[in-house]
């Protein structure tokens, strides 16, 4: 389903209202984002002009690349739009899972639309999921990121549960307890998680520090020194990634877009009243409040602050509900980063650039 023209200009002016900032941004998400065709953005850049009253507005779009084409492109460069490619990788790890409906893998369409943003100097970063399959594969899907020219990384663990006991079948579920809920087969283990990231990182802070950019590590710099994360998964609280729905339903976050979570709608309510309203305040405050016990007593607290709630599926050492499901290779990351990380802090310090630490890591490596 596809957003109306009505509610698309309804949203436009409130979500610009409801900001007092000189920047905004609005963030395109799907299902798949050009199904809308280029006249839906064309559109709905048309009323952020007109209810921008000339602030700077900009856009960044996801999308899986397929549809990419020379007009697409120049639409993107044309109006400085930041492109979000899924990508898992190589050829084999990206077409486990990413297929057609014809059931064949989806990569050489994906990158020739790589080919043609490049072609068109559109910015674009990967934005990969991180399965049971590809994180075997850590340095050929880094080695292969840097090799398309993605300078920027973002790396999302897959941490899914399903139930085959409901009426309509196979289904996602919410982190909320549940007694029928299975882990998806396709879903990452925490170990191995946990050392994918620590084997990029070593090439990473060897060879590539201030060239290219993963989300975790810059995260974890930034929480080092006190700083904002970036992301809200590694923030203290969070209820800030709410989703609107082609219908103008409201859901708290991106990651919740279940019943329990929603806030309301947007032709009934206004989004600073679903914002602020007691449900999402709470929503976003749980996340600190709702920590386990053994979460209080680790030493990365400050690092991870229990990364996103959605992942809190398991018990922990007490038998306390809401650990982490990636607990074990978050720390295992943490302490592995730690002296790196231990370095760079200092040279922010003393206003010395973090890229110095590829020296002391080789040195250590020696």
């Amino acid at each position: 389903m596809q957003m109306s023209d009505e509610l698309l200009e309804k949203y436009t002016e409130a979500y610009i209202n409801s900001h007092t900032v000189p920047e905004l941004l609005f963030t395109w998400h799907g299902g798949e984002t050009l199904l809308a065709g280029i006249s839906f953005y064309r559109k709905a850049l048309a009323l952020q002009k007109k209810y921008g009253r000339g602030r700077q507005i900009d856009n960044s779009l996801q999308t899986n690349g397929v549809l990419l084409n020379d007009e697409w492109c120049r639409f993107f460069k044309d109006n400085n739009m930041l492109i979000g490619i899924s990508i898992d990788g190589p050829e084999h790890c990206h077409d486990m899972y990413r297929k057609n409906l014809g059931g064949h893998g989806t990569f050489k369409q994906v990158m020739r639309g790589i080919e043609l943003l490049q072609k068109h100097e559109v910015e674009f970063n990967v934005l990969s999921v991180i399965n049971d399959y590809n994180a075997q594969y850590p340095l050929e899907v880094y080695r292969f990121f840097k090799e398309i020219g993605a300078q920027y990384m973002q790396f999302t663990p897959i941490v899914e549960r399903i139930s085959h006991n409901r009426p309509d079948g196979l289904e996602l579920l919410p982190p909320t307890k549940t007694d029928d809920a299975t882990l998806a087969e396709w879903t990452v283990s925490s170990k191995k998680f946990g050392q994918f990231y620590i084997d990029i990182f070593d090439e990473w802070v060897r060879n590539d520090v201030g060239r290219f950019y993963v989300q975790l590590f810059d995260s974890t710099l930034a929480n080092f020194v006190d700083e904002m994360p970036g992301t809200c998964i590694f923030g203290k609280t969070c209820g800030h990634a709410s989703v609107m729905e082609f219908n103008g339903d409201v859901y708290a976050c991106d990651h919740f877009v279940f019943p329990e979570y929603k806030l309301g709608n947007i032709h009934t309510q206004t989004i600073i009243e679903m914002m602020f309203s007691d449900k999402q305040l709470r929503f976003g405050d749980d996340k600190r409040n709702t920590l386990p016990q053994q979460c209080f007593e680790c030493e990365f607290l400050n690092l991870c602050n229990g990364e996103c709630p959605k992942n809190r599926i398991s018990i922990d050492k007490y038998g306390n509900e809401g650990l982490n499901y990636l607990c074990q290779g978050y720390k295992a990351f943490f302490k592995h980063t730690m002296p790196y990380m231990q370095f760079m802090a200092n040279e922010l310090h003393f206003k010395r650039p973090p890229a110095n630490v590829m020296y002391f890591a080789r040195s250590q490596n020696r």
